[in-house]
């Protein structure tokens, strides 16, 4: 029988004006300690992102986002949050903030495969 593993997962939030507390799903991470699984998933829906925030530069968010899967993958040229381990890694992926990338509270649960959880998470929490 397989076995379950804890993982931490995160909704990421895209919150074009942080004066307004208005958000959108855009992408989910997950933690899994004992597989050292560390990876995110996003999307950016435009036309969604331009009704709430019409001068929002979209570039530097996909940017910033992709700033996030590097750190997750710990690529060197990310810097040097990228060189942390993976726990520190994730919480300060996950760490409370006021910009325009924000993430959820962090939530546990057990999974057999956190790839196919991540995929399933994302589909259900931002698509």
């Amino acid at each position: 029988m397989p076995e379950n593993h804890l993982f931490e997962y995160a909704v990421i939030r895209i919150v074009p004006r942080v004066d307004r507390e208005e958000f959108l799903n855009a992408g989910v991470i997950l933690y899994c300690p004992k597989l050292k699984f560390l990876q995110i998933r996003f999307v950016v829906n435009e036309e969604r992102v331009r009704a709430f925030c019409h001068k929002i530069d979209l570039d530097e968010l996909k940017n910033n986002l992709l700033a996030f899967e590097h750190i997750c993958a710990g690529k060197k040229d990310a810097g040097p949050i990228a060189l942390l381990d993976l726990p520190s890694r994730f919480r300060w992926l996950t760490a409370t903030r006021s910009t325009v990338l924000q993430s959820s509270k962090v939530h546990p649960g057990f999974c057999i495969d956190p790839l196919e959880t991540l995929n399933k998470l994302f589909e259900q929490l931002v698509l």
